[in-house]
Formats: C-alpha cells, sequence, structure tokens
C-alpha cells in the first residue's frame, strides 16, 4: 500500500470558539462539533441527546400513501403476504423485522430469501414463482427490487402486487409496483436519502402505526433490527440515522430480542456492545447463512422465540462464519499473490481479479481485503451460472459506481453505489472490461484518491486526556460513516521502555509525553513502523477505546499510525 498521508481536518475557528463559550468543555471536542456541521447549543443538544420525535414524518417518502394501503387492504381481507429480502444482514433484518410487526396483525405470512448462487441478487423469477405457488396476493421486497422490472412484470400477470421498500438507485424508470418507497427517487422529497433498506421497512411499519394509532412504541422495540442494518450496511450514521441507532443500540444492550440476545452469546463480544461489536461480531455470522448457506436460517435466528433453539441456531451461524473466514482467507491470499505477481502491477490504478472456481458469496470480502492491502478500486469476479459475476469495491474519493456505468455495455447488470457495487458480465467480456475499467480509472481517479489518508481531528496532549473529556467523548457515538470515531495526533511520544513487537507484525506500545501520564496502546499491523518507536521522540494517531486491565477498565489507545517527530 502506498505511504499514509495524515491530514488534519478544518474547521472554522470563530465556530470552535463561540461552542467552547457556550458548551464549557474541551476546545478540541468543541473543534470536532464544529467538524460535524455544529455551530450552536441547540444544534450540540440535539447531537449528543437525540429524540425519537425528531425522526421523520414517514408521510414525507413518495408511494408511502399507496403502500400502507395496500398493505391495510391485505390485512382487511386476510391475503397472503410473502415478505422477500436480500440474503445479507440488511435484507434479512428487514425480513425479520416486517414479520415480526406484521405477526400481530395477521398470521397469513410467509418469507422468501433467494439463494445467492442459484439466484443472485434481488427480486428473482424463483421468488415470484414460490409466490404464485404460495398462494399470495401480496409481495415486499426488501432491500432490492429498485431495478427488478422483469420479476415485478411476471408478478402482475399473476395477479401478485408489489411493494418495494429499496435504498438503491434506481434506472431512468421505475418498476410497476403498486408501491415503489426508495428515498433516492429523484421524485421523493424525503429529507433522509441515505436510509438502509431495513430503515425504510422501518418508515413503512412507522407509517403503518401511525394510520392504525398504534402505539408507537411498538416500533421503537424494533430498532434493534435497524441498528444492525444500519452499522452492517456501512450507511451514514448522521442524522435520523443516528436517532435510529442510538435507540437502537440501546434496545440490544437492554433487550434485545432473542435471537439477536443468541447471536451476541455466541460472538463472545462484552457488554455494552458499540457499533464494531456489530459489524464485526454479529454481522458475519447473520452473512455466513447467506454466504455458504441458506439465509432463511438467519431469519429464525432472528425470529427465535425459544433460549435454547436460538442458542443452537446462533451456534450453527458461529460455525457457518468460522467456515467461510477460512474460504475467504484461503481465497485474499490467492488473489492477492496474483495481483503482486502481474508484471503490470506497479503501473496499473485497478485490480480485476477472476477465476471460476472462486466462492460466490466471498468475493465481496475478498475485493475489500485487496482493496485494504493495495489501496486501489477493485473488481473480483468468479463464474456462476456460466457468466461472471463480481463484486466491486472502491477508495475514499472515487465514485465506483460512475465508472462501472461507463463499462455498462459489457454487463448483463450491474447494480450499488459509490463505494461497493455488483456486476455481471458474459465470461468472454472479462478481458475487454479489465482493460476498459483500467482505462477509466486512469482518466478520472483524482491523486488523492491514490493515496490512503489518515484524518486526523485534532492535536491532543495525554494530559488533556482525562475522565471528563472521555464521558463528553463517548457523547459523540454512535461512530461510523458520517460520524467516525475521531483519530487524534500525539507529538513528540517516548517509549517508557516497556513497548514491545508483537505476533503477525502488531505492537504493544506504553507511552508517555514528557513526565506526563502513561498510556498503553495496540497498533495491529505496524510492525514495520516499529523501528520508530525506539528512536528518541515520534507521533502517533490513534483512537481511544475502554480497555481491561486487572480487572479495571483503563483508557487505552487504538494507534492507527506511527512517524517520527
Amino acid at each position: 500500500m502506498p505511504a499514509q498521508r495524515w491530514r488534519l481536518l478544518p474547521v472554522v475557528e470563530a465556530t470552535a470558539q463561540h461552542l467552547h463559550e457556550t458548551l464549557r468543555i474541551s476546545p478540541l471536542l468543541c473543534r470536532m462539533l464544529a467538524q460535524r456541521g455544529i455551530s450552536s447549543f441547540d444544534e450540540a443538544r440535539q447531537f449528543f441527546r437525540p429524540r425519537l420525535d425528531e425522526l421523520h414524518d414517514p408521510f414525507l417518502m413518495k408511494d408511502m400513501d399507496a403502500a400502507v394501503s395496500r398493505l391495510e387492504k391485505a390485512l382487511q381481507l386476510g391475503e397472503r403476504i410473502l415478505l422477500y429480502g436480500d440474503y445479507d444482514v440488511d435484507g434479512t433484518t428487514s425480513v425479520a423485522l416486517l414479520y415480526t410487526f406484521l405477526s400481530d396483525f395477521t398470521q397469513n405470512l410467509d418469507y422468501y430469501l433467494p439463494n445467492r448462487d442459484k439466484e443472485g441478487y434481488g427480486l428473482s423469477l424463483a421468488g415470484v414463482e414460490y409466490a404464485r405457488a404460495g398462494n399470495a396476493a401480496l409481495m415486499v421486497v426488501m432491500d432490492c427490487g429498485i431495478k427488478a422490472h422483469r420479476a415485478i412484470e411476471l408478478a402482475a400477470t399473476y395477479g401478485i402486487d408489489v411493494i418495494v421498500c429499496d435504498h438503491h438507485l434506481p434506472d431512468d424508470t421505475l418498476p410497476q409496483a403498486v408501491a415503489v418507497l426508495d428515498p433516492k427517487r429523484s421524485d421523493c422529497p424525503y429529507p433522509n436519502d441515505a436510509l438502509s433498506g431495513c430503515g425504510v421497512v422501518f418508515k413503512l411499519v412507522q407509517a403503518f402505526a401511525l394510520r392504525q394509532n398504534t402505539d408507537p412504541a411498538k416500533c421503537y422495540t424494533l430498532l434493534d433490527l435497524v441498528a444492525v442494518s444500519i452499522c452492517c450496511d456501512l450507511v451514514p450514521i448522521t442524522g435520523e440515522n443516528r436517532i435510529m441507532t442510538h435507540f437502537g443500540m440501546q434496545v440490544l444492550n437492554r433487550e434485545p430480542r432473542l435471537g439477536l440476545w443468541a447471536l451476541i452469546q455466541r460472538s463472545g463480544r462484552n457488554y455494552p456492545l458499540e457499533v464494531s461489536d456489530v459489524v464485526f461480531g454479529i454481522g458475519p455470522m447473520i452473512n455466513a447463512a447467506g454466504r455458504l448457506g441458506d439465509a432463511r436460517e438467519a431469519v429464525r435466528v432472528l425470529l427465535s422465540a425459544d433460549r435454547n433453539s436460538a442458542l443452537e441456531a446462533a451456534a450453527t451461524l458461529r460455525s457457518r462464519n468460522r467456515e467461510r473466514r477460512e474460504v475467504d482467507q484461503h481465497t485474499a491470499g490467492e488473489a492477492r499473490r496474483r495481483v503482486e505477481r502481474d508484471p503490470d502491477f506497479n503501473s496499473r490504478k485497478s485490480i480485476v481479479q477472476y477465476d471460476p472456481g472462486w466462492h460466490k458469496g466471498i468475493i465481496g470480502i475478498v475485493a475489500s481485503r485487496l482493496v485494504e492491502q493495495f489501496h486501489r478500486p477493485t473488481v473480483v469476479l468468479t463464474q456462476s451460472g456460466g457468466r461472471a459475476v463480481g463484486s466491486a469495491r472502491s477508495v475514499p474519493g472515487f465514485d465506483l459506481h460512475a465508472a462501472l456505468s461507463r463499462c455498462e455495455h459489457l454487463f448483463n447488470s450491474f447494480g450499488g453505489h459509490a463505494h461497493a457495487a455488483g456486476l455481471q458480465m458474459p465470461v468472454e467480456n472479462v478481458p475487454d472490461f479489465t482493460a476498459y475499467f483500467e482505462k477509466i480509472v486512469c482518466e478520472t481517479i483524482s491523486e488523492a484518491a491514490e493515496t490512503p489518508e489518515l484524518e486526523i481531528s485534532g492535536n491532543v496532549n495525554f494530559e488533556e486526556i482525562t475522565p471528563r473529556f472521555w464521558r463528553t467523548l463517548r457523547q459523540f457515538a454512535p461512530f461510523g460513516p458520517g460520524n467516525m470515531a475521531p483519530v487524534f495526533r500525539a507529538t513528540g511520544v517516548h517509549d517508557t521502555g516497556r513497548s514491545r513487537l508483537l505476533a503477525d507484525n502488531h505492537v504493544r506500545l506504553s507511552v508517555r509525553q514528557n513526565n506526563g501520564p502513561v498510556f498503553t496502546g495496540i497498533g495491529f499491523g505496524l510492525g514495520n513502523d516499529f523501528s520508530e518507536v525506539k528512536s528518541e521522540a515520534f507521533d502517533l494517531a490513534f483512537t481511544l477505546f475502554e480497555d481491561q486491565w486487572h480487572g479495571e477498565r483503563v483508557l487505552a489507545l487504538m494507534v492507527k499510525g506511527i512517524t517520527s517527530t
């Protein structure tokens, strides 16, 4: 990977000063608020004290009236409703959320999740046939469907109505469904266009509850599922998403549904859970069902009503995730070696790797690992159903969706957003795509996007890191895209003599500034920089976290970078 560049985030100093005078908290924390677009006491209060009554009116979403009316009709007539969701975390939580909510109104429910290998992404024709065979009159399609023109037309010929709840970018024309809920529709006035798929489903539930005069608290108990979807689908944790994540994490930590409780137990994560525990603990187990098996297993866990069966099912998902990890580590290693053996590697600005034998369920993970290692827009392809199918991942600052749109003439289909995408093409088109994608990346990627960048929120002295500082900093959470955990820079740091190099290229640090307090820290994958630690003084970039030390919780440094002073 190219050498990392540290960039101090800009701030309007007058705004930071005004916040300091108003809030009477650390000037550094005020700078961080200003960096997040907060400029007044009221905005700071709204940020630090989220409220559920600040969620947007769901009826602001285009087609929401039609969606609620059709759902009401189905319930009044006792029609069979099929819930169709994508096979990832966002899709499975969407299905579990709507199934849980509607179960209090009808038992004439079923759900369907496509097989990743046989059907691929989106609303499949097989799914429509399943709905027909089950005498469904209504399908609610979640976390997909915005481009499912053919499948929705087929459903219509069978007399099956479709409500789409999606959050992906639509085509120029929308599918002919009875309602298309998607805040990314160009004609949708909804204030938050960055909802997760499950977030869109929650807005449908919220709208239905409003129409029925149902207690809003009934909806709020579902926010644990919404929070899991937001965290794992990497949508911005800002505005309305931040409110739902804040309260969803409270549900997850206090009274999670049995299925999520079982997944937490099997993940080995400790309370209180943070966003990272969801992303790296719970999420991979839910995803493992759809990657290497049947995504309905994940939904069954999320809908569990019995403690023992929930724990047993969660253990199965944990085993699948371990199997998935072994497969993706092997495949990622093989892909990495191929990239490094490419004689043109140093002159290329993109990566495209194809192997018909790679498992379709893990190529997205492999693409992410290659981006982490080489910092280049990456596409990983395998073969399924006689076609090359792939997952693409980008680097910050490069619009992947725009680049792939220029290659659309080579595809059977593609979809996604600026950071990640999926695609299908004839196998014979892979060489042409590899060359054309490289040409587009060379033409459009900026110099800044080619270099990995570490954004620094501000400079800090160790003496400033007090319990009071930490208590306020914790209120900036939940952290994630749009509200990342702040990275601080400490200059003139020196080793206490107890820092050491660990296995797997990690470092354990014991450091101080001058004669100030000693902090311990961990730096994963930073072994190559350990020589800097043994110099007279060096700079650290780090986030803060609470570590367990002899039974006590102490503040420690999660080191992101080490460089000479």
